[in-house]
């Protein structure tokens, strides 16, 4: 590694853009309600508003993935950092349905780069112990959604409303803009390994990486589909929403900072079958909880899901690791595909649910006029947690093909690892 490159300096940077990333995640899940109420919009337009900021980090994976090998991971966080500044202000200023999108895609963009160079770079300058140090760098995104919550949480309580909660966001923006700028930044690890791009290219098609890139999708449905939408889902299960939002990220956090003896005794295989159990009982758990018992299956459903994403992405690298950038781009891309493609899934799954648990005569549209503390208030509410829960039952189905999926993939690892160990323990011949 050359000496002018400061690994550490260049790891705590990333950890803190990839904090801004989670901040932008973690008060956007407490400006749904407020935005439907101040705005007029119903739970699927919020829902496509929302799901920009997937749609805009996979087109930033997409291409930046590509042109990280190409103009180098400094520049693309250059443009991370002026797209998040323009976002976070745009958002600010912003006035109904098409302000939010357009200012949502700027964030969405932002977050995408944030990734498309962080990543390969934590890969880079710690070649030896990749599964390991994503991990911790991923430690950021649940523990900026800690920070975040509670922010919102705090801000809600003294009356300061959504548009401080997003200002706020702009201080650590700076911070890592700052922390980046002086800083020299390496090769990446494809480029230093002398592997073409042709074969880079190539390594994408391989049937692992396709298998490995459909579970993907699923995997960030089901974490980031069900985390951005857990405060309005179960909005009126009897505690604070967002601090249950806070509670699964910071089981998350803790997780992922201790994930190293954990890949290390089942294997990265094992680590995302175990996963794929626990997130699909945890879900199941939420669906039927009420009151302080959602914190418990939150736990249960945090533990699923704490090392789904870099996981992943450890595995597609040590694996796959001709795929380069461009490999861990398109996973996390896709992995944010999925993330924009359950947005408004779960928002149009949350109001029909919520509309057939309305009594007869009650319309969603009309109820959503109704004041606090009225009959038709809390009419609304009891149906929004029968809707919320339903929903949540409709994302269990997610975990559940994972647990085949990933079952097929540990047990045909190991497999093929006991073969290649009786092959070497086979005595040759004419040998005592």
């Amino acid at each position: 590694m050359d000496t002018q490159i400061k690994r550490v300096q260049l790891f705590n940077a990333s950890c803190v853009a990839l904090v801004v990333t989670a901040l932008t995640f973690a008060t956007r899940a407490g400006m749904i309600d407020p935005w439907i109420q101040e705005f007029g919009l119903n739970a699927t337009q919020v829902g496509w508003i929302v799901g920009t900021a997937f749609w805009g980090f996979t087109l930033a994976m997409v291409i930046g993935g590509p042109l990280v090998d190409v103009i180098g991971m400094n520049r693309i966080l250059i443009f991370a950092f002026t797209g998040h500044v323009i976002g976070i202000v745009l958002t600010i200023i912003a006035t109904g349905f098409w302000s939010l999108y357009i200012s949502t895609l700027f964030i969405g963009i932002s977050n995408g780069m944030v990734e498309a160079a962080c990543n390969p770079l934590i890969a880079t300058i710690y070649p030896d112990d990749k599964t390991k140090r994503l991990n911790q760098f991923h430690v950021w995104f649940p523990g900026g959604i800690v920070i975040g919550g509670l922010i919102v949480y705090f801000l809600n309580s003294i009356g300061y409303g959504w548009r401080i909660h997003m200002a706020i966001m702009l201080l650590p923006t700076l911070l890592y803009g700052l922390m980046f700028m002086k800083l020299t930044f390496p090769k990446t690890e494809r480029v230093l390994a002398g592997v073409s791009a042709k074969e880079m290219y190539r390594s994408v098609v391989t049937p692992l990486f396709i298998f490995m890139a459909c579970c993907m999708i699923m995997t960030a449905m089901t974490e980031l589909g069900t985390n951005q939408w857990i405060a309005a889902l179960l909005e009126n299960v009897g505690v604070p929403a967002i601090l249950l939002l806070v509670w699964v990220s910071g089981i998350m956090a803790v997780g992922r900072q201790a994930a190293g003896p954990i890949v290390h005794r089942l294997s990265p295989s094992g680590v995302l079958l175990f996963s794929a159990i626990l997130a699909g009982i945890g879900l199941i758990l939420l669906s039927y909880s009420q009151g302080y018992w959602s914190f418990a299956a939150a736990a249960v459903f945090a533990l699923g899901i704490t090392y789904f994403w870099p996981t992943m992405l450890g595995f597609v690298s040590e694996n796959v690791p001709k795929s380069g950038a461009l490999g861990l781009a398109i996973m996390g891309g896709i992995g944010f595909l999925g993330g924009a493609i359950a947005q408004p899934a779960l928002g149009g799954i949350f109001d029909l649910q919520t509309s057939l648990a309305l009594p007869g005569e009650y319309s969603l549209e009309a109820l959503r006029e109704a004041m606090e503390g009225t009959a038709e208030w809390n009419i609304l509410a009891q149906a929004k947690l029968i809707g919320g829960k339903n929903a949540l039952r409709y994302v269990a189905v997610l975990p559940a093909i994972l647990t085949l999926a990933f079952g097929f993939l540990y047990f045909t690892r190991h497999r093929r690892q006991a073969e290649k160990l009786d092959f070497k323990l086979e005595p040759e011949v004419g040998k005592d």
